[in-house]
């Protein structure tokens, strides 16, 4: 959902706006979405913002102490957001009817779309989500069987509605990709170890980005010093390890 450019959110903020609509309470709203009071305060102020007008609004006094509404912008970006999901669908289901594989291959097309500064990007489905007091511990599993596990906070991890079998995607910058040529006896604080062979070396001025293809299929690359890649001897063909912490790993959803 976007307004003039600004990126608004998905169907959960419409959803939480539908319920304000109906209910006129931003606690009793926030219930019915599943989602906490403070979050929906936050999503209310990011959307008011970002919409250059306000879309909720307080209300004072009266005979019920005061509560929340839609203005007229805020229920026309309901009504129109319901209007678009809904031909949305019909347009995929025409597509499905006109060539299998089509509406799936439109996702894929949106997903190659998506302009990230990180060098590594992988989709996968959550396959676990280890909750803890402050962060949660996610393992995303990639069509290929690799697993890769990212440390987010509890928050992040509600707002992208992430759980077992959510399809996720996961961002690695390639600077925050350590390569090892030998694994043997070596233990390592990170959690996320993928190895494969050298396919392309570029040497730079200062620093040498190389990728590995994964023996079950995708890249990732690395981005390390010429000195480094000297002393380890990088060359393609040869086998090597990228490792990277879990708190390096960025997740995203694909937008519904």
């Amino acid at each position: 959902m976007t307004v003039g450019g600004e990126n608004l959110g998905g169907a959960s903020r419409v959803q939480l706006l539908g319920a304000i609509g109906e209910c006129g309470s931003i606690t009793q709203a926030a219930k019915l979405v599943k989602m906490s009071y403070k979050a929906a305060w936050d999503a209310i102020d990011a959307m008011n913002n970002l919409a250059g007008e306000p879309l909720v609004e307080r209300l004072t006094g009266g005979k019920g102490g005061g509560g929340t509404r839609l203005t007229p912008r805020g229920r026309q970006l309901v009504d129109n957001f319901q209007v678009i999901e809904r031909e949305h669908a019909r347009y995929l289901q025409q597509l499905e009817s006109q060539a299998e594989g089509i509406a799936d291959d439109l996702l894929l097309i949106r997903r190659m779309a998506m302009k990230t500064t990180a060098r590594n990007q992988f989709l996968g489905k959550v396959t676990q989500l280890t909750t803890g007091a402050v962060n949660d511990e996610v393992t995303l599993t990639l069509p290929g069987g690799q697993q890769i596990v990212a440390v987010v906070t509890q928050g992040s991890s509600a707002s992208l509605g992430l759980g077992p079998g959510v399809e996720a995607f996961a961002l690695i910058k390639a600077s925050s990709i350590i390569l090892v040529t030998d694994t043997e006896g070596a233990r390592f604080s990170a959690r996320n170890q993928l190895s494969g062979a050298v396919t392309r070396v570029q040497t730079g001025a200062v620093n040498t980005e190389v990728v590995l293809d994964l023996p079950a299929g995708g890249t990732i690359a690395a981005i390390i010093t010429n000195q480094s890649s000297s002393d380890l001897g990088i060359e393609v063909g040869r086998s090597v390890t990228a490792i990277f912490k879990a708190s390096s790993v960025i997740l995203g959803v694909p937008a519904a």
